[in-house]
């Protein structure tokens, strides 16, 4: 007659619980050794997650910033001269990017569905006044499409405004709480250096970075004051400086059945002759940018981990010392337990169930340290980290591991003692 369903596990557990119950006994009669033996694996285990947490909420905003700039898009950044020395030999080269390179890419390329030119301007001073002063970019209308650019309030100005050189703007979120703070502004108007503009529009607000990606250098895309690309260059522009680029800028939009890899390598082309190699502008693809981000955060994420291993490593080393220790302590006590029965598969499972219990424990306050540090550091610093469950469960699996690997040498070393010695031990 076969046995019940569930008698098997059921033997098994009345194996396991007892020594389940040892080794509870064992850590609270020995807490503070046990809490030093866990502090490697709470450290390695806290190391884990805030290091994977911190990266991820970084990487995320470089992506998602990546992302606002349009897979589908192509941007061309004039590159600034470091001084006016390096400015000259390239002038003598090159002319810098100009509306004829507009023109050149729109004739060579195909795919292009819309096209801006962008002239950028840092004012010096502007009514009414702000704290900090918006960069005023100077854009054709289709640049709202272009840029996914949401319109809150208002609207954007129109090709016949930019027809006309109309003197209107559109602010950006930050520019308008800057200047208008909670107060309407559709309407009122804004000089810029000698010119009013009268505002017909506030846009969303953008995802913004701290430091330069792929090119594009950083800037505060909420603090902008957007105008027609006509009126910023009539209006705005110092006319004493030849050297200056024509435009700084140039945003595409492509079709969707175009390979927008190879549009980019067709207008480094492009450039590269009419420019003369004179490497003083950079073709961005933000699909590029994105796969080359998601490399790095695998590779970063890969250091880490192997970084904060080190620290579990550390740890498992700690646990099998403790253990090596607990055998000579308990000697009598295991000669006694093979003394009335008990197997070495019992011995071994009873200390293998203690240094497991160690392990489970110091990574369950090892997670909950990490996530604390990870909150900590993105309210000091302003970071965003974002804790996954991947990371948690990665930190997790490699704490029980270490402590499986290392509680089993200790734990056949108790099984293998002599019965007859251990009795004796003193």
């Amino acid at each position: 007659m076969s046995p019940p369903p569930g008698a098997d596990l059921g033997r098994r557990m009345s194996r396991v619980l007892p020594d389940l119950l040892l080794g509870l006994e064992n850590l609270r009669v020995h807490a503070l050794r046990s809490l030093l033996t866990m502090l490697g694996m709470i450290f390695g285990v806290a190391a884990v997650v805030a290091m994977l947490s911190i990266g991820a909420g970084a990487q995320q905003e470089v992506m998602a910033f990546i992302e606002q700039l349009g897979l589908r898009n192509l941007i061309v950044e004039a590159r600034e001269a470091p001084d006016s020395q390096t400015l000259q030999k390239i002038r003598r080269i090159s002319p810098g990017l100009t509306f004829q390179d507009l023109r050149a890419i729109r004739a060579s390329v195909d795919g292009i569905v819309r096209a801006s030119a962008r002239k950028r301007f840092v004012p010096s001073k502007l009514i009414p006044k702000a704290r900090v002063i918006p960069t005023v970019y100077g854009v054709e209308p289709e640049y709202q499409a272009i840029a996914s650019l949401r319109v809150v309030a208002g609207r954007f100005f129109d090709e016949d405004e930019a027809a006309r050189v109309a003197p209107v703007c559109v602010l950006g979120q930050a520019a308008k709480a800057e200047i208008f703070g909670t107060d309407e502004a559709v309407g009122e108007y804004v000089k810029v250096n000698e010119q009013w503009f009268r505002v017909v529009g506030v846009a969303g607000p953008q995802l913004t970075v701290q430091g330069d990606v792929g090119g594009i250098r950083a800037a505060d895309v909420n603090n902008l004051i957007y105008v027609p690309l006509r009126s910023a260059i009539l209006r705005l522009e110092d006319t004493q400086s030849r050297l200056k680029d024509e435009i700084d800028g140039i945003y595409f939009e492509m079709s969707p059945p175009t390979d927008v890899v190879t549009a980019a390598e067709a207008m480094r082309g492009v450039l590269t002759v009419s420019h003369r190699d004179a490497g003083d502008v950079a073709v961005v693809a933000p699909a590029e940018l994105l796969a080359e981000q998601r490399r790095t955060q695998r590779i970063f994420e890969m250091v880490m981990v192997a970084i904060a291993s080190i620290s579990l490593l550390v740890g498992g080393i700690g646990i099998m010392n403790i253990m090596l220790a607990s055998i000579l302590e308990r000697t009598r006590e295991i000669g006694v337990r093979r003394a009335v029965g008990a197997r070495r598969a019992d011995v071994v499972r009873q200390f293998l169930i203690e240094t497991m219990m160690i392990a489970l424990v110091g990574g369950v306050i090892g997670v909950a340290t990490g996530v604390g540090l990870s909150r900590l550091v993105a309210y000091l610093a302003g970071w965003s980290t974002i804790v996954t469950v991947g990371s948690v469960l990665l930190a997790f699996l490699v704490s029980v591991t270490v402590g499986v690997v290392f509680g089993l040498y200790p734990a056949i070393r108790a099984a293998r003692l002599d019965p007859v010695k251990a009795l004796h031990y003193e």
